[in-house]
């Protein structure tokens, strides 16, 4: 696949080759004319001096003074770092700079008027590896062309120095404008910072975090522990409740009336006069004096009990007698219930103080997170507004120092030099080179463009193309005065009958009566030879065809049919007085009018030219002719009319066995060529092919032949010719 891409695209650029070979008049005229008028555009041309002078660039920092974008939260300006040295060359050729230098050398033109600026041709370039700049210009003045330099690196320099000047100024102003408002952020953060801490009672957040964590633990280990010795002194209480039975809400007076001496005074009182009335009522009535006595005074006794009671407990409370009197043991139990009691309230009261402080501390603990955030978005703002404001005062010192110099980034390190030799040579040469440029480029234009408006057929594969046709004979354009040695008087040297039997021309004939008997399984006998137009040289390549075959030993019978403009006669140089016109009108025999050229070729000229040569050839007399003539010779050859305008090689076509049209590259075209090939088709002709006349085999690509030699011609042409006759073969 890729061998057939690349011959496709050698085929091509050969066919490209072949166009220019062909056009090669227009081109060369094309090409002649623009060196002719590059050549008097050279001769008009002055002599002209180049002077080039060098400026040193350094890159320039007051640019970058305000800050904005320096690294490490620094503010500068929104610039680049460092102009490059394209820019400066930029600068170097606007037009403020050339105006200046215009202004200040007078420069003026012809009438007297001021140049324009941009009519001064300035040329800057950078020294590859350097920070120098080549500042050049050409003048047919040398002295102007140095003048010219020099003023502009020095407007450039004065430029400079004006616009690091103007740049500290407004970078001052502009810095004065931003410090109070940087001064004021300052402010504004500090105090937000301030009334953040006051607020939320912050001091150090990180140990207070620190703290908070550590105490909360601390809280936890302790709530544990009491709540573990709750639970014991709980446990114990329960225990000792239930041995001394008494509830825990009486366990505590009763106790402490047990141990209050005026209580037990009275009660033991009591508990006397108690016994008296018991031991009494056993011996006397209720209503003795002395029961009664007793009774009055257990009476007294109680009430006297009850507010002793009431004084020591402080409360309105009646209690029965005999509860004010605890056994020693019960006063023990009861008196460690108490403490337990005691224990037990005091260790839930720590308990709800350690729960309430674990509380506060976790409180505390959920809010730190957000005071740490805002603190440091607050500590962040404050440290960008100081170092902002302690920038901005910096750089307001420095351009201040900035604002007072004079001094520039760019400085002249060599003056303007002019070339000695005059800068004609480069212009010359650069007129020239485009001249032949220009002028090769418009010549192959226009080649291809003539090539492409010219719609004749220019080689012999075009011809394949259009027509669709076998290639039975390839017949290369020859030089019949150098080339042919007749032998036979009278005979054109365009006919090859005495021809050397070596020739090119030979052997391209006898190629095509070879490929004439493998085109076919029928014998073809009778053959019309046409064209599509006249000059493709149809009556030669009759003449020569037929003189060949009966050179192999066939009687052949040339009839001249084109009743139009008859050339036969002139070929053979016979006379015209009588012939086919004649023979079908019956004014003549046919045996009378068929001269005799060799011992087996015969010619029947074209007669008397008839008003109408159509009817003659569409006639049963050239029916009958053909038929009569056929049973005498081998070979019928008829050379007929051009197709074009006229039916009569379509209307014998269709009459003889096969049809043979001949094709010259160059001379015929393809709407001419399809007329043809369509008036064939409708006479339902049988075409046998097509034969090229008179090729140039040096405007052919190689798949038919190239040469370079008379003796190559023999040995390509020969290979060529067995191609066609390979092709007629498959053809058959």
């Amino acid at each position: 696949m890729e061998q057939q891409y690349k011959s496709s695209e050698d085929i091509d650029i050969r066919s490209y080759w072949l166009v220019l070979k062909r056009r090669w008049l227009v081109a060369s005229g094309i090409f002649l004319t623009s060196v002719a008028i590059s050549g008097f555009a050279i001769s008009l041309q002055r002599p002209t001096y180049q002077a080039s002078g060098k400026l040193l660039f350094q890159s320039n920092r007051i640019s970058s003074l305000t800050g904005v974008g320096e690294k490490n939260g620094d503010l500068e300006t929104v610039r680049n770092e460092a102009n490059p040295l394209s820019t400066q060359a930029e600068i170097l050729q606007s037009r403020p700079i050339l105006e200046n230098v215009v202004k200040k050398l007078n420069l003026r033109d012809a009438d007297g008027n001021l140049i324009a600026p941009q009519s001064i041709n300035i040329k800057v370039e950078p020294v590859v590896g350097t920070d120098v700049l080549k500042v050049s210009h050409i003048s047919s003045e040398p002295e102007i062309a140095a003048k010219v330099v020099d003023q502009i690196m020095q407007s450039y320099v004065e430029n400079n120095i004006q616009n690091n000047r103007l740049e500290a100024i407004s970078a001052r102003k502009f810095i004065e404008t931003q410090l109070p408002r940087a001064e004021g952020e300052l402010n504004r953060t500090t105090e937000e910072l301030r009334q953040f801490k006051a607020r939320n009672q912050v001091i150090n957040l990180d140990r207070e975090t620190e703290e908070t964590v550590r105490s909360i633990a601390e809280l936890d280990n302790q709530f544990n522990q009491v709540k573990a010795q709750l639970a014991e002194v709980t446990s114990q209480q329960a225990e000792l409740r239930s041995q001394i039975k008494i509830p825990s809400s009486e366990a505590v007076d009763r106790t402490s009336l047990s141990l209050i001496p005026g209580v037990q005074e009275v009660l033991g009182e009591l508990q006397k006069v108690q016994s008296q009335l018991v031991q009494s009522q056993t011996q006397l009535t209720n209503n003795h004096p002395t029961i009664i006595t007793l009774k009055q005074k257990e009476t007294a006794l109680n009430n006297l009990l009850q507010q002793r009671v009431n004084q020591s407990l402080g409360t309105n409370v009646r209690v029965s007698p005999n509860r004010l009197q605890l056994g020693q043991l019960k006063e023990q139990l009861v008196g460690e219930s108490v403490r337990l009691e005691a224990q037990r309230l005091g260790l839930e009261n720590k308990a709800q103080t350690l729960s309430n402080l674990h509380s506060q501390f976790k409180r505390r603990a959920d809010v730190l997170p957000n005071l740490e955030k805002k603190q440091g978005d607050l500590e962040r703002r404050l440290a960008v507004a100081q170092k902002t404001y302690e920038t901005l005062l910096s750089r307001l010192q420095e351009i201040r120092v900035a604002e007072n110099q004079t001094v520039g980034n760019a400085r002249v390190v060599q003056n303007a030099i002019v070339s000695p030799n005059p800068a004609r040579t480069r212009m010359m040469f650069l007129l020239g080179a485009g001249g032949i440029f220009v002028g090769t480029m418009l010549g192959i234009a226009a080649a291809f463009l003539v090539d492409v408006i010219d719609k004749s057929i220019k080689t012999i594969k075009e011809a394949q193309d259009v027509f669709g046709y076998t290639l039975l004979g390839l017949i290369p354009k020859f030089d019949s005065a150098s080339n042919i040695e007749q032998t036979i008087e009278g005979a054109s040297p365009r006919v090859v009958v005495g021809t050397l039997p070596r020739s090119v021309i030979h052997e391209a004939y006898q190629m095509l009566q070879a490929n004439l008997k493998f085109i076919s399984h029928k014998t073809v006998r009778t053959i019309v030879i046409t064209s599509s137009v006249p000059g493709e040289g149809k009556s030669e390549v009759s003449a020569n065809l037929a003189a060949v075959i009966a050179q192999a030993g066939k009687k052949v019978l040339l009839v001249d049919a084109d009743m139009r403009n008859p050339s036969q006669h002139h070929l053979w140089g016979v006379m015209n007085l009588t012939g086919l016109s004649n023979v079908i009108v019956g004014q003549d025999r046919i045996r009378s009018s068929i001269q005799l050229i060799t011992r087996n070729l015969s010619i029947l000229t074209a007669g008397v030219i008839p008003p109408n040569p159509q009817a003659l050839i569409d006639s049963e007399s050239m029916n009958a002719l053909i038929q009569a003539l056929s049973q005498h010779y081998d070979y019928i050859i008829f050379d007929t009319p051009p197709l074009a305008g006229t039916a009569d090689a379509a209307v014998l076509g269709k009459m003889a066995d096969g049809v043979l049209v001949v094709v010259r590259p160059g001379v015929a075209d393809s709407a001419s060529a399809v007329a043809a090939k369509t008036l064939l088709m409708r006479s339902e002709a049988n075409v046998l092919g097509i034969v090229a006349n008179g090729v140039n085999v040096k405007h052919e690509p190689d798949s038919y032949f190239y040469y370079n030699s008379s003796r190559d011609i023999d040995k390509d042409s020969l290979v060529s010719q067995k191609a066609i006759t390979k092709e007629a073969r498959s053809q058959r």
